[in-house]
């Protein structure tokens, strides 16, 4: 096998003379601002060659889309990417070419004061550069206030429209007002808008950044990804500066519950933040924040905010649902790990037997049924996954429901009471789980959905002890969609968009499509990764590529794509700078 082969540093460093000798003509353009198929695998080599040289293999075999997909898996976060889509993207000449002729049509030329602040020391060189950036803006209509180290009194001195926070010793880039202001002419009542944002290294050079999606409340209350790069209606951010003095957190915490929606995402880099300077913690002012709101806050992995929205009393009854066939070397463990690591004590389990031909699964079903937890349901004939829950549905006698898979093992105790903390919520949809892969990395964070066309599952293959792409797959955030494999929702929703679809998808895209049908009738889908399980993916139903399931997953796919629009979809919560054909959070090349 091609993984097994122990790679070693001649081997390399011949590879890496052969290929470049064999790809120089298709490197030698000094304005290539595209990364082409040679490009991308020459720039991988050194930093990865194991998964470089497993690439080079499925492009020469004419296996192409194989080989450039293992492509973006291994190159992500890598420096190259990045300097080739500032090269693509950011064209100075012409942005100010583009300003012009734009500005020519705008009815609305709106200003901003930039209010300078500090969270602590700065240096005089820090100080210049964040002002050398304001005055190097395309787009001039603007005033500059501070230095200070609170904004709450230069609010008040604002006289502009919008105001606009910079930490001394960021940089904003020089289409930052302009971009502000051009987005304003299509959503002239926006009142808080903010930017994606990169980092300056101790070179000044520009690095990782930080691609985001549109407005999401709770993965900003795990963490700030606001402030670098944020425009606030002024009479807005005045209004909340008189209730005491204000730092960016808990300016903003207020500001956008005050904003009403209406949040603007500018989808360009328009800060370039020291990384010298530390983040703060915020865990104490979103305890505040969401006190009225009953719920509570702890700290969350990578210096994130855990929050613990909070349950009835009583607890409602859950219903778990395990559809199965056999495989009793699957179900045993999945049906113990509940039984002995939940902590949610209000909970039925239905097993529901799909036909069931070994002996051991019969008497094992029937020893399991005398706990009065759990209760065996027949359902024979075809394997209908969507058909299978909505029959275990009509029998489950508890509120809310849990769908589980059998190829499911529990790790965390405390999985359903974190499912359930946003389940009992009136806004709330869907509510998945964070799945693992046997070897510890991530088999499931949420999906997004236009990814392949189709869906994908975000942050797969992340070990779980690593932050990954701005730690998103370790914070709760809303999602277009999460997998049935472990998701729980409120029955009334489930009954309210008519359950899962057994006509259309039998086995494959049945949870995107109900969750894209709860997300149409107005409820938010939830990705919660403080619950944990692991997840041996397929192992009870086979893999959609097998030849006996091409067929029917290709119908399911085009149903898919029909209903939806997969086809060019932009999810919201997934950022147009990133490659829609990845699910490892890469920068589009």
């Amino acid at each position: 096998m091609l993984w097994s082969v122990r790679i070693r540093l001649p081997i390399v460093s011949y590879c890496l003379n052969l290929t470049k000798t064999l790809c120089w003509p298709f490197l030698r353009s000094t304005d290539r601002v595209r990364v082409n198929f040679w490009e991308h695998f020459l720039r991988l080599l050194p930093h990865r060659p194991v998964p470089a040289l497993v690439s080079l293999y499925w492009h020469v075999t004419r296996r192409r889309v194989r080989a450039r997909n293992r492509l973006r898996i291994a190159s992500a976060g890598l420096q190259f990417l990045y300097d080739a889509w500032i090269k693509r993207v950011e064209r100075s000449t012409e942005l100010r070419s583009e300003f012009q002729r734009a500005a020519r049509e705008w009815t609305w030329r709106p200003q901003f004061s930039i209010l300078l602040y500090a969270r602590s020391g700065y240096t005089a060189e820090e100080l210049s550069r964040s002002i050398e950036s304001v005055e190097n803006q395309i787009y001039s209509c603007s005033s500059l206030i501070g230095p200070a180290n609170t904004i709450e009194g230069k609010i008040a001195a604002a006289d502009a429209e919008f105001v606009i926070p910079l930490r001394i010793g960021d940089m904003l880039s020089e289409v930052a007002l302009f971009r502000f202001a051009e987005a304003l002419q299509t959503q002239p009542n926006g009142a808080l808008l903010y930017g994606d944002h990169d980092h300056l290294d101790d070179n000044g050079r520009r690095t990782c950044p930080w691609f985001k999606p549109r407005w999401n409340e709770e993965m900003f209350l795990a963490q700030d990804y606001l402030s670098p790069a944020v425009a606030i209606k002024a009479d807005l951010a005045q209004r909340i500066s008189e209730d005491g003095p204000q730092n960016p957190d808990t300016l903003l915490l207020p500001a956008t519950s005050a904003a009403e929606g209406a949040i603007v995402h500018v989808p360009h880099i328009l800060c370039h933040v020291d990384s010298r300077t530390g983040e703060q913690g915020r865990i104490d002012a979103i305890a505040r924040h969401l006190q009225v709101r009953g719920a509570t806050c702890s700290p969350g992995p990578f210096n994130t905010v855990k929050v613990a929205w909070p349950l009835p009393d009583p607890l409602p009854l859950v219903t778990i649902i395990i559809p199965t066939k056999d495989k009793l070397d699957l179900l045993r463990p999945c049906l113990d790990s509940i039984l002995r690591r939940t902590e949610y004590p209000n909970y039925e389990v239905l097993i529901v037997d799909n036909g069931s031909v070994d002996v051991r699964t019969a008497r094992y079903l029937a020893d399991v049924e005398r706990d009065p937890r759990i209760r065996v349901l027949s359902y024979p004939g075809t394997y209908n996954f969507s058909a299978i829950n909505n029959f275990a549905v009509r029998e489950a006698q508890g509120s809310h429901l849990c769908l589980l898979n059998n190829d499911t093992e529990v790790i965390a105790g405390a999985w359903l009471t974190e499912m359930m903390r946003y389940s009992v919520r009136f806004d709330v949809g869907a509510v998945g789980a964070k799945l693992l892969y046997d070897d510890g990395t991530i088999q499931h964070a949420g999906v997004v959905v236009g990814i392949g066309e189709a869906a994908g599952h975000a942050h797969r293959f992340l070990p779980a002890d690593r932050p990954g792409y701005f730690r998103m797959a370790h914070v709760a955030q809303f999602v277009s969609a999460v997998t049935a494999a472990c998701l729980v929702v409120d029955k009334r929703k489930f009954m309210a968009v008519g359950g899962l679809d057994e006509e259309r998808f039998a086995v494959a895209f049945n949870d995107v499509d109900f969750c894209l049908k709860l997300k149409a009738a107005g409820w938010r889908n939830v990705y919660v990764p403080h619950a944990v399980l692991f997840h041996h993916e397929s192992k009870s139903r086979g893999l959609d590529s097998s030849p006996t399931n091409v067929e029917r997953f290709r119908r399911e796919l085009q149903i898919l794509q029909s209903r939806w629009g997969t086809k060019g979809y932009e999810d919201p919560h997934f950022s147009p700078n990133l490659d829609p054909r990845s699910e490892t959070f890469v920068i589009a090349s």
